[in-house]
Formats: structure tokens, C-alpha cells, sequence
């Protein structure tokens, strides 16, 4: 577990933009159990990929399209270990991978990006390929 005041700034990035932070398996699970709508949910991490390219790409996403999702969420990776598992269990058959993120559609997956979808790629390029994401499932 990282000191929470070490990652309260990584939490902030993304719910100072509307994320909510799911802490436990339960809010995961009974969220999306009954959700209608599209869920966009980030796994968020320490790592630099993260820093550099997630969760800047998520916000110029979020910034640019024109369809957003209905509810945004977020897990972190290392510290909200039940919310990060039960996640993982709904996103298989990928393996675990963070910083990551899901969209789900009415409780299913419909699209998931690895970390290695994120490295070696910058912000923008992360959240044009959002753009595209939300523009597709999110209308």
C-alpha cells in the first residue's frame, strides 16, 4: 500500500474531473450490477505511463468529445486492493495491468486498454483514441 498522502494528487486528477472513487469490491459490484448506461472506469497507478499519458489522455478526452459517459469511476492500483480485484474479475479475460481502463456498457465490457496500450504513447494520442471510444459507444 502507498502512503495515502503520497497519492492523494494521483487521486485528484481524476476526481477534481468528476471521477468517483470506488474503495471497495462492493462499490464496484453494485455499481455496475444495475448501472444502464456507460461506466469509464480507470486504474489508476503510481507509474509514470500514468502520470505522463493515462490520466492527462483521460482528461483531454473527457475535454474533446462530444459523447461522454454516463458515470466515470476509479480504482487505484496498489491501494484499493478489494475495488482493483473485483474490477479485474469483471474485465477478464485480460490480465491484470495497471494504469488501465474500461468501458462498460449496461454492466459490460465493450472496450479495454492495457498498459501496454498506454506506454510509449503520449496524452494526446491516449485521448484521441478515447475520443473515438466514447464517440462510439457513448451516444
Amino acid at each position: 500500500m502507498y502512503p495515502e498522502d503520497l497519492i492523494a494528487p494521483m487521486r485528484a486528477e481524476l476526481t477534481d474531473v468528476g471521477f468517483q472513487e470506488f474503495r471497495t469490491d462492493e462499490d464496484v459490484a453494485n455499481h455496475l450490477k444495475d448501472h444502464k448506461g456507460t461506466t469509464f472506469v480507470v486504474v489508476n497507478s503510481v507509474c509514470g505511463c500514468a502520470a505522463g499519458a493515462a490520466r492527462p489522455g483521460v482528461k483531454y478526452a473527457l475535454d474533446k468529445s462530444t459523447a461522454k459517459p454516463t458515470a466515470l469511476a476509479t480504482v487505484f492500483a496498489g491501494n484499493d486492493v478489494a475495488a482493483v480485484t473485483k474490477f479485474r474479475e469483471l474485465v477478464l479475460p485480460y490480465p491484470p495491468s495497471s494504469p488501465a481502463m474500461a468501458l462498460f456498457k449496461d454492466g459490460e465490457l465493450v472496450h479495454f486498454i492495457e498498459r501496454h496500450h498506454i506506454e510509449g504513447r503520449n496524452a494526446q494520442m491516449i485521448g484521441e483514441h478515447l475520443v473515438e471510444v466514447f464517440e462510439h459507444f457513448c451516444v
